[in-house]
């Protein structure tokens, strides 16, 4: 199994959840000292850990929160410390045994604070206390953790000295995580980044976290605000919510959907390794894994060509002689583009009137999504032809490296082009989990750096296996763009990948935040040059379409300056007068910096679309 340092550079790993309220839910009583459950009942806690190794998580931590001689002497348990530390551990060795998981999950020994909730941490404490930090690690070393997890600190002081006694017993990775204040103002953000900056800073620490204190909203706040302040690997494991008292028991309402929407949410704000504390259960952390492990898929995956002896490249055709939006685009002309989804249904007919009512306005493209938000519609490449045979207009096609493999990406790249598509947008794709088949599989055998990658190379007429072509393809490279991405730096370095890949040009995300966008440009422009860039400009009809483009489109951020916007409008007209109006304000915003629009027609209405776009 390759370390656990090196898998977090690689991908993002699922922590488990709860321990502490699993085993009340299973009649633990309150008072009971739940580090004891691991001799008394060790089939139950043994359990509680299978569970969530079936669930998919990849590190599960040992029931040994308070197993240290000062909080089990509470209990008159301290002689017995040894033996309870070395048990925990066997029993999650025994779940991901039966379960199966050997090779590919981790054991991280838990070590909680020795102050008690409201105490100070005081230098007086530092010779007891370093003895039990010492003297648990250690056993958790000698009966084989993978990593010392220090987890539910307040006092930032004990969880560098807890990180310094741990590192003097064993050169484990440590992970030190705190509990943040609820990020309602700025003081309580600034102390908790402020701690978050100590434990980067620690020498004795190589992950910085988050647990327990706040549900999983709150924690995506301070994550996104937290995130440029660390330069460590980032741990986020929220509480499951905010509880209710049911029946005197402590009961956390959130669903696993709840959690799991959240958990992919902290993978796109930077979180490097996700998963629960106080409440979370098994359900939920197999929901966060099963749609993290899509989005794992999706890492960047480039793709290399090895030409065979004797092949030469071909010179490839330049973009103005590929198409007539090449032409446009080199030549420097503004061009006009809608957005049209292809029918669920296989009747064309609807879907190529709106086409050709676009080309009688002008339009100079059409823009075909292939199956957005993994939704199963009739193909997108059959579409375009369709519409380039009946409606006489152009069509950018979208093709996604969620469905293929590179074997059936060449041959519909071929055949795409024998067919007379010219303008391919290189996506990497919506993961299915997103979409109505949530228990479909991505492939993602490259991402959209690869298939610029594969598009490029038959373009110089060399197949993905690196033969000569008899012919080369000839056709614009298009690439998606986020300029309003969580992590605008990823989001530049990504975008500097595509173009080193053979990139032409370029179609945002929908546009809502103009600023947003011409600052990401000042600063592709001068690290990559400049493309032709055009703007994604989405007409909201409604509040609630302003509200599920929010929440629910990877990639779109809406102001709430425009949010409150639209909840002011009253009914469908003023609706969508008023995003009308917003679309009209953003184009007018980036205009001088842009090389044409490409506008969505919201629910098929292809008359907004064009409304927009024909405005004097």
């Amino acid at each position: 199994m390759k370390p656990f340092l090196e898998r977090l550079k690689d991908e993002i790993l699922i922590f488990d959840g709860a321990m502490g309220t699993m085993l009340y839910e299973k009649g633990i009583f309150i008072n009971a000292c739940y580090d004891s459950v691991n001799l008394t009942n060790p089939a139950l806690v043994q359990g509680i850990h299978e569970a969530y190794i079936r669930a998919g998580v990849d590190v599960v931590e040992t029931n040994t929160f308070g197993a240290n001689s000062i909080k089990l002497g509470a209990y008159g348990l301290a002689a017995q410390m040894e033996e309870m530390n070395a048990r925990a551990v066997d029993l999650v060795k025994n779940a991901r045994a039966t379960a199966g998981r050997e090779g590919n999950c981790f054991i991280a020994g838990s070590i909680g604070p020795i102050t008690a909730p409201g105490q100070l941490w005081q230098r007086r404490f530092e010779e007891s206390a370093g003895a039990a930090y010492a003297e648990q690690a250690r056993i958790l070393s000698e009966n084989g953790v993978d990593l010392i997890i220090l987890e539910t600190f307040v006092h930032i002081e004990e969880l560098l000295f807890a990180a310094e006694r741990v590192k003097s017993v064993c050169a484990l990775p440590v992970a030190g995580s705190i509990v943040p204040l609820e990020p309602q103002d700025e003081d309580a953000l600034a102390a908790t980044i402020g701690k978050l900056e100590k434990i980067s800073a620690c020498p004795h620490i190589e992950v910085a976290g988050i647990n327990c204190g706040i549900g999983p909203a709150s924690a995506a706040e301070l994550l996104e605000r937290a995130r440029p302040h660390v330069t460590k690997p980032f741990l986020v494991m929220p509480n499951a919510g905010t509880p209710r008292l049911v029946d005197g028991r402590t009961m956390y309402m959130n669903s696993p959907e709840y959690f799991s929407s959240y958990a992919k949410r902290f993978r796109r704000l930077g979180a490097d390794a996700v998963g629960g504390c106080c409440g979370t259960t098994p359900e939920q952390l197999a929901e966060a894994a099963r749609g993290l492990k899509v989005e794992k898929a999706i890492s960047r995956r480039g793709l290399t060509v090895s030409v065979k002896a004797g092949v030469r490249e071909q010179t490839a055709v330049p973009p103005a002689q590929k198409s007539k939006l090449g032409a446009k685009l080199a030549a420097g002309q503004t061009v006009a583009i809608v957005e049209l989804v292809p029918p669920r249904s296989c009747d064309l007919g609807p879907v190529i009137e709106k086409a050709a009512l676009c080309a009688k306005n002008g339009v100079d493209a059409v823009n075909l999504p292939d199956g957005p938000r993994a939704s199963s519609r009739i193909s997108s490449l059959i579409t375009a032809v369709e519409i380039e045979r009946n409606a006489k207009i152009e069509t950018i096609l979208h093709y996604c490296c969620r469905d293929r493999n590179v074997i059936s990406m060449q041959s519909d790249l071929l055949g795409a082009y024998t067919a007379g598509l010219r303008n391919i947008l290189a996506i990497t794709g919506d993961p299915p989990k997103l979409g109505e088949y949530p228990s479909a599989t991505g492939v993602f055998d490259v991402d959209a750096v690869g298939l610029c990658q594969a598009i490029r190379s038959l373009n110089h007429g060399i197949d993905l296996a690196g033969n000569a072509l008899p012919q080369p393809t000839a056709i614009v490279i298009g690439v998606g763009l986020n300029p309003c991405a969580l992590s605008p730096e990823y989001e530049l370095r990504h975008y500097g990948d595509k173009v080193k890949a053979g990139a032409e040009f370029v179609i945002t995300q929908p546009v809502f935040n103009p600023e947003a966008l011409l600052s990401f440009l000042d600063a592709a422009e001068v690290e990559w040059g400049k493309l032709p860039v055009i703007a994604g400009v989405w007409p909201l009809t409604s509040y609630k379409n302003a509200e599920f483009m929010q929440n629910e489109v990877p990639g779109v951020e809406i102001p709430q300056e425009i949010m409150d916007r639209m909840a002011r409008a009253v009914g469908k007209e003023e609706g969508a007068a008023c995003g009308i109006q917003i679309a009209r304000e953003m184009i007018r915003a980036i205009r001088s910096r842009v090389a044409g629009f490409q506008v969505s027609a919201p629910f098929g209405r292809v008359e907004l679309a064009l409304e927009i776009l024909t405005e004097p």
